[in-house]
Parts: C-alpha cells; sequence; structure tokens
C-alpha cells in the first residue's frame, strides 16, 4: 500500500463489532452500566490492541462516553450515544422499520384465512411496494419521532 491509497475499512471488521459489545453491555445490568475495557475484549471477540484502537475510534467519534486513567488510557464505558444504539439495532431506525413494516403486509397476505382479507392485505403489500424504500423511511422516521402531519 503506498501513501496515497486509502486506509483500509475498518468499521466493519472492527469498530462495529466492539461498538455492539459495547453496547450490549452496558444495556446489561450485571456490569453496573459500566463495563471495564477487559469485558468488551472477550465479548467482541477481537484482541485486546483491536479492541483498544477501536475504542478510542469509537469515544473520538462521539459514539461512546468513557473513563480513563491518569496516563488517558479507556478503563470503562460509561455511556453511548443515541446513534450508537441506532447502529447495533438496539433502537430502530427508520428503514429497519419500513423493512419490517413491508415483510409484516407479505405475511399477512399471505396467511390471510378469506380471499377478501388477502385482496386487502395485498394491497397494502403492494402500496408499500410502490411507494419504495426511501419514503417508506421517511414515513417511519415521521411515526418514530412521533411527528403525525395534522389535516388541513
Amino acid at each position: 500500500m503506498t501513501a496515497e491509497q486509502p486506509l483500509p475499512d475498518v468499521w466493519f471488521t472492527r469498530d462495529l463489532p466492539v461498538l455492539r459489545a459495547i453496547v450490549r453491555l452496558l444495556d446489561e445490568p450485571p456490569h453496573g452500566s459500566a463495563p471495564y475495557l477487559g469485558a468488551i475484549v472477550p465479548a467482541s471477540g477481537l484482541p485486546k490492541p483491536l479492541v483498544v484502537s477501536a475504542a478510542n475510534a469509537l469515544a473520538a467519534a462521539g459514539y461512546v462516553q468513557t473513563l480513563t486513567n491518569h496516563a488517558g488510557e479507556i478503563v470503562r464505558f460509561t455511556a453511548v450515544s443515541a446513534e450508537a444504539r441506532r447502529l447495533t439495532g438496539l433502537w430502530p431506525t427508520p428503514q429497519g422499520q419500513w423493512e419490517r413494516l413491508v415483510e409484516q403486509l407479505e405475511a399477512r397476505a399471505n396467511g390471510a384465512m378469506t380471499d377478501v382479507e388477502r385482496s386487502r392485505w395485498r394491497a397494502m403489500a403492494d402500496a408499500a411496494t410502490a411507494l419504495g424504500p426511501d419514503d417508506g423511511a421517511l414515513l417511519m422516521a415521521a411515526l418514530i419521532g412521533g411527528y403525525v402531519p395534522r389535516g388541513r
């Protein structure tokens, strides 16, 4: 690799697995909502040097809040951002909720007991598919955020 080439992507191989481990352990009561770095290593499945690098990157990006020792090394994780909760699946994303809605509509259409019920669910599923994932995600973002447009 030359100096001009971009660095390899570490999000999926290093940072995201560590973030998932942090969020999972922060969300579980046995760790007192502030797991030590040493607990993240086995939970992530990565070696300690990679976990330390990922933890520093995640803290610098604002995904996690940490406690450090006097040398500035991360010791514990005390909080995660709302975006970290969404990225790890703990909180919903508009895209994920839209996919779940479309799956539910398809399942209900396929499992309907009567032709009338089946055609109604099929019409909804077809309308959702025609709307598309981009507009569907916008709709779900409004629903997740509690925004309901008022009638005129």
